[in-house]
């Protein structure tokens, strides 16, 4: 078998998320499995790094797949122009290289980065409304910043997560929170080895109401020690986050 390793960026604006689903072909796995199944003639499956949700955007997904070695093999500067010629334009592959045999890109995946834009200025801005989430009262960015740091490390993120029967571990850790004003656009960067259901929406929509007061910095390590998602904040909404890249070292 050989196995590939593709990277792709798209615009999750109109598609029910990354996850192929029964009810319907308009995800982004069931797109790229498609193409691929015409390029080389049999079913093709491909395993990405993580399930982004409906409307959430990507700028360095990365996936995987194996073909029989006695299948005809497209070189990989061919699949590259091919999928990028028959893929609707808000979906591109990046790169496509070879891989180990063993390469998983879920399975092998070190830590990823995820960024949730804000855009804080007013009125909102137009042509960002399906990037950012728009808030225009003053956030405190000291606050955030400081919510931030507890959120920092190895925890069990269960009260963080929209999933309400995980029967799997929820020990995460998160590498660093950073948060950078460009702009108008406050962005907050999450760097962890791995993210529950919602986590990083989750994460986001509390640390937007310790900005506007309505929790306190000191509310995280509750949060974090009674692993109750009801004393989390608001699920910010998919349009503002990007997965931007996965990282295999």
């Amino acid at each position: 078998m050989s196995t590939y390793l593709m990277t792709l960026q798209y615009d999750g604006t109109r598609y029910n998320g990354w996850q192929k689903q029964g009810n319907t072909p308009n995800t982004i796995q069931e797109k790229l499995e498609s193409l691929l199944t015409r390029l080389y003639g049999f079913p093709v499956e491909i395993a990405g790094s993580g399930r982004t949700d409906a409307g959430v955007h990507a700028l360095g997904q990365t996936a995987s797949f194996r073909i029989p070695d006695k299948a005809d093999h497209y070189s990989c500067e061919d699949l590259f122009s091919q999928m990028n010629l028959y893929l609707p334009l808000d979906i591109r592959v990046l790169s496509v290289i070879p891989a180990g045999e063993r390469f998983h890109a879920r399975l092998l995946a070190k830590s990823k980065i995820y960024e949730y834009r804000i855009d804080t200025g007013s009125p909102a801005d137009v042509f960002h409304r399906r990037y950012a989430l728009h808030v225009q009262e003053r956030l405190d960015m000291a606050a955030m910043e400081e919510a931030a740091r507890r959120l920092t490390g190895a925890h069990d993120f269960l009260g963080f997560c929209a999933n309400k029967h995980m029967k799997k571990s929820s020990l995460r850790t998160i590498y660093h929170i950073e948060l950078r004003q460009e702009g108008v656009f406050l962005i907050i960067s999450f760097c962890g080895n791995g993210f529950l259901y919602n986590m990083v929406r989750i994460m986001t929509g509390t640390l937007i109401e310790v900005g506007l007061h309505q929790k306190s910095p000191e509310d995280i390590d509750q949060i974090l020690w009674q692993r109750d998602r009801s004393l989390a904040g608001f699920t910010a909404p998919p349009q503002g986050l990007f997965l931007v890249s996965v990282s295999y070292q």
